[in-house]
């Protein structure tokens, strides 16, 4: 098994209302290695979110498993579900989820010092990875000092701040306009992969299969689809002018 691998084997997640079962997702097998980004594509109601809320542990499955570098989340208990989100997971949403009035270092922190970091460790580890997003000259401004773009690269920063083996984002372009939207995804792929992350996108944006290694075309629960940046020709992530590494990219911060 490959360290860092996250694997879905034929997860079902069905509901019921008004008499009515909704087959969210219907029988769907997936992977996403480090280094990878995976996009899930596809309409609203196509099962994408609910595939991210099983990938971070959030849902259960009905049937079928969730793996992710060998263990069964599905089998884990409640207390080992939440060591899994906090260690080896980073979320990043398109509502950012930032803290009001607290300067974008703080924010940025905020996961490394609920585990318990110290804070001038947590501090550093988030100043370093808010550069890496060029938002180095920005760090003590808070998110309403901030455009909509620069709130979600500070999410970003705070989601792999610690390290995370596995990054998932759920519409992370969905409040932006098409430039930042272009800007943050080409981000995203980049640093995924220079961090050794597995990235597993939810989106509806079709700009995804510019960066993505794998696109995943969704449709009422099922995988339809698959397309490979090998397949179409994708461009090199690299973005032009990407800033030079300022931290180790491959371990978060030492724990107390």
């Amino acid at each position: 098994m490959t360290a860092g691998r996250l694997e879905l084997r034929d997860a079902v997640k069905h509901y019921t209302g008004a008499g009515e079962v909704v087959r969210a997702v219907d029988g769907v097998s997936l992977t996403a290695q480090r280094g990878e980004m995976v996009a899930l594509y596809g309409p609203s109601g196509s099962g994408k979110s609910t595939l991210l809320l099983l990938a971070a542990g959030l849902l259960r499955p009905d049937a079928g498993e969730v793996r992710f570098d060998g263990r069964d989340v599905t089998a884990m208990s409640d207390t080992e579900v939440a060591e899994y989100q906090r260690r080896e997971v980073g979320f990043v949403s398109q509502t950012f989820h930032l803290l009001p009035g607290v300067p974008a270092v703080e924010n940025a922190a905020l996961k490394l010092i609920a585990d318990r970091v110290p804070l001038r460790a947590a501090r550093r580890a988030a100043t370093a990875w808010l550069e890496r997003v060029g938002l180095g000259e920005r760090l003590h401004h808070t998110p309403e000092q901030l455009s909509g773009g620069e709130r979600q690269r500070v999410a970003i920063a705070r989601a792999l701040a610690n390290g995370p083996s596995l990054l998932l984002t759920d519409e992370p372009t969905g409040s932006l306009d098409s430039a930042r939207g272009a800007e943050v995804l080409a981000l995203l792929a980049r640093l995924g992969h220079e961090a050794g992350a597995a990235v597993l996108l939810v989106t509806h944006d079709p700009r995804a299969a510019d960066v993505a290694d794998r696109v995943l075309t969704l449709r009422d629960g099922r995988v339809v689809s698959e397309t490979r940046a090998a397949d179409r020709g994708a461009p090199d992530r690299a973005a032009p002018g990407g800033a030079p590494p300022h931290a180790d990219l491959t371990t978060g911060p030492e724990r107390r």
